[in-house]
C-alpha cells in the first residue's frame, strides 16, 4: 500500500537510490580504511573514525533522495524507503562479506569487533530511520 499518488515503484526507485548512493559511499570509504588506516590504527579505531563521515553521508543522501524523488511528508512512506534501503544494505554487506572475503555468515558475525559492531548497528538504525527523521529536520517553505 503506497499514499495516492506515490507508488510501490516510486518507493522502490527511491529506496534503492538512496540504497546506492550510501552502499557506493561505504564502498569507496572502505577502500580507503582498509589499506591505509586499520594496519595503523586497527580495525576497531579506524571502523569508528569512518562512522561519523558515513553517517553524514547517510544525512546528505536521504536529504538528496527525499528531495529527488518527490517523497512525501509521511512517515509511513518514508520508512517504507528507509526499511527497503536498510534490506539492500544489509543484503550486500553479508554477500561482499560471503562470497569477497570467503567467510561463513557466522564467521562474518563472529568477527564484529564488539565495539564498533555495536556502533555500525546504531549507524544502521539511524541510516533506515534517516528518512522519517528528516521531516522533523525539515525546513519550512519560503514565501517569496
Amino acid at each position: 500500500m503506497t499514499t495516492p499518488g506515490f507508488t510501490l515503484r516510486q518507493v522502490l526507485l527511491a529506496a534503492v537510490s538512496y540504497f546506492g548512493l550510501v552502499f557506493g559511499a561505504g564502498f569507496m570509504l572502505g577502500a580507503i580504511r582498509v589499506p591505509l588506516l586499520v594496519p595503523r590504527l586497527g580495525e576497531r579505531a579506524a571502523e569508528l573514525l569512518e562512522m561519523p563521515l558515513m553517517v553524514g553521508v547517510t544525512v546528505l543522501a536521504a536529504r538528496f533522495v527525499v528531495r529527488r524523488h518527490a517523497v512525501p511528508l509521511q512517515w509511513s512512506v518514508r520508512a517504507r524507503v528507509g526499511a527497503i534501503a536498510l534490506a539492500l544494505l544489509i543484503g550486500a554487506e553479508l554477500l561482499l562479506a560471503v562470497v569477497m572475503q570467503d567467510r561463513s555468515l557466522a564467521q562474518y558475525i563472529a568477527s564484529r569487533d564488539p565495539v564498533s559492531g555495536i556502533a555500525y548497528l546504531m549507524a544502521l538504525l539511524l541510516y533506515a530511520a534517516m528518512p522519517c527523521l528528516l521531516m522533523r529536520f525539515r525546513r519550512p517553505a519560503s514565501n517569496n
